[in-house]
């Protein structure tokens, strides 16, 4: 009772979301601007109280990432009180659970990618997300990636991804699917050898300081293991295929295989505006192979004979075998 409406106005982030109004709907209570702001679509501090949490920061990259399709931008003087912020340390503070929280609500927005830009422009990303942020400078071959940079790439990936699925774990996957990339030792530029695997354990690494979920982790460290064999799946031998589809699980969880499927297509697609809508056969062969392989049955006959290890081993020639039919080999 004690507290006015103005001053529970002011503990809010940003003006536009600071205005009230009068319970006979009449009038607009709005004692920090937040009306001028919504019409000028700036995102917009309310008080000097702003850099007192430094949660703050998340929730203003976010609002940025729904709002940036409208033309919203973030005004000069909140930036630099979200630099003020990242300078004093106070990021590292935040609970890890709060910080995936604000980057899970972030990846379901319309432009997740603008979240990112803002957090590194602000210089969180680099407190925050620090194997997103060292991708950025880093170069890769410009024969397959005319972008060269890896954190721009990156970011394209995550751009492509949300015009193919609004599932935050395909987001989230397309967003770490090259974490390798940023130790690769610089002697080594601009290739990448290994990095797949490099990406494993950082994406673990990644999942387990923040508290990712299972299902994000899962599918994050499965697109980085994974993306190249898929990548090169119109030349893989039929046993690759299956072994792919193998290590994959695809045949027990075909709906996190599809989504594995969605973030390689995003990344093969994420390379620049001249290769952005090019088609990405390697999905639907990948997925016409999944099928193919899934639909084998095991003659009764046969499966009277064989016992054990035989069994599999007969059911993997055979997956083959309908692998090698529908490729027409």
């Amino acid at each position: 009772p004690e507290v006015t409406l103005e001053e529970d106005l002011a503990r809010r982030d940003l003006t536009i979301n600071a205005m009230a109004r009068s319970i006979d709907g009449s009038d607009i209570v709005d004692p920090y601007g937040g009306r001028r702001d919504l019409e000028a679509r700036v995102l917009r501090h309310v008080s000097p109280a702003f850099i007192e949490d430094p949660l703050r920061v998340l929730r203003v990259a976010r609002f940025a990432a729904r709002f940036a399709p409208l033309g919203f931008t973030i005004a000069p003087e909140t930036m630099q009180l979200m630099q003020d912020i990242v300078r004093s340390g106070e990021m590292r503070a935040l609970v890890a659970e709060r910080v995936w929280v604000e980057t899970e609500r972030a990846l379901g927005e319309k432009t997740p990618v603008v979240y990112f830009e803002v957090l590194r422009q602000c210089g969180a990303l680099a407190e925050l997300l620090p194997e997103i942020d060292c991708l950025f400078g880093v170069p890769q071959p410009a024969g397959w990636h005319p972008e060269i940079d890896t954190g721009i790439h990156t970011l394209q990936v995550l751009d492509v991804a949300c015009e193919l699925s609004s599932e935050t774990t395909v987001r989230f996957a397309a967003l770490v699917h090259d974490l390798g990339k940023g130790v690769t030792p610089r002697e080594q530029w601009p290739q990448h050898r290994g990095h797949e695997q490099a990406g494993v354990r950082i994406v673990g690494q990644l999942c387990e300081r923040l508290k990712v979920p299972t299902e994000h982790r899962e599918l994050g460290q499965l697109v980085s293991r994974e993306h190249q064999r898929i990548h090169r799946a119109l030349e893989l031998r039929d046993t690759t295929v299956l072994e792919v589809l193998e290590a994959a699980d695809a045949f027990r969880r075909p709906e996190r295989f599809d989504r594995l499927l969605l973030a390689c297509e995003a990344d093969a697609r994420g390379r620049g505006p001249e290769l952005r809508a090019q088609p990405y056969p390697q999905a639907r062969l990948f997925r016409d192979c999944c099928r193919a392989a899934a639909a084998v049955k095991l003659d009764g006959d046969v499966m009277q004979q064989l016992a054990g290890p035989a069994i599999a081993q007969a059911l993997r020639v055979a997956r083959v075998a309908a692998i090698r039919d529908l490729r027409g080999r």
